[in-house]
């Protein structure tokens, strides 16, 4: 650990001097030559992604100045009582910007979601269920209907409004397993309505989708989702 910081040191210090001039700065990139060199360059862009990902100016200089003086013993600029107040406001303010950033796209994916489905219900072919579930059937099946209780294997491919694919069980080439009220509530009241052997495309709006919190990086907060899910058979 110790020799992993002590090369984290070096390579941060190396370039606040190298970062004088470009020339210098291009001359630390062409000089990576040994295992340490290329690790802590390695390191250093990890380093730098985090940093970049919390998307708040973080003023680099002052950052080497406490990272220089932590590390080399020397008395510190800012108490254990203040540093750790730092780190608090800093993070309040993160927290703040991260939050307005997810109301701003959790309004706009809710406007575009419901101007979306207030045209699409008005196209031939689309069925609009009580709770707002909008369907296509693209194939009618001839099996049995699963109840909420059963289990059942379908093919599905998901997209965002604009038509950016998120998941697709046919990419995969594996069909998926899992209860029917085990999903969204969009999913889990269209297998109710499809009988096995069906196709069906669904339109279905946030709050039967994932609501508010959507989901992993694809799905954003109050986004309406499309699918098209074929419905294989109910698992025994």
């Amino acid at each position: 650990m110790k020799q992993i910081l002590s090369l984290l040191v070096a390579l941060i210090l190396s370039l606040s001097l190298l970062s004088c001039s470009s020339g210098e700065k291009n001359a630390s990139k062409k000089a990576l030559k040994s295992d340490s060199e290329r690790f802590g360059y390695a390191l250093g862009m990890n380093i730098g992604a985090s940093l970049k990902q919390m998307q708040t100016d973080i003023d680099l200089p002052s950052l080497l100045a406490g990272l220089r003086d932590t590390f080399e013993g020397t008395e510190p600029l800012l108490t254990s009582e203040q540093a750790a107040e730092a780190r608090k406001e800093f993070s309040k303010k993160v927290q703040e910007k991260q939050a307005e950033k997810i109301k701003h796209a959790s309004e706009k994916n809710r406007k575009e979601g419901e101007a979306f489905l207030t045209e699409n219900k008005k196209k031939e072919g689309v069925i609009t269920t009580e709770s707002g579930l909008q369907l296509v059937v693209l194939k009618e099946g001839d099996g049995p209907k699963p109840k909420a209780t059963d289990r059942v294997k379908v093919h599905y491919r998901g997209t965002l409004l604009d038509g950016t694919e998120f998941d697709s069980s046919y990419k995969r080439g594996q069909p998926v397993t899992f209860p029917v009220n085990g999903v969204i509530a969009g999913w889990t009241e269209a297998l109710q309505l499809m009988k096995v052997g069906s196709k069906v495309r669904l339109f279905i709006p946030s709050n039967l989708a994932y609501g508010e919190r959507g989901a992993g990086q694809r799905i954003g907060p109050n986004a309406a989702l499309i699918f098209e899910v074929e419905l294989l058979g109910i698992e025994k």
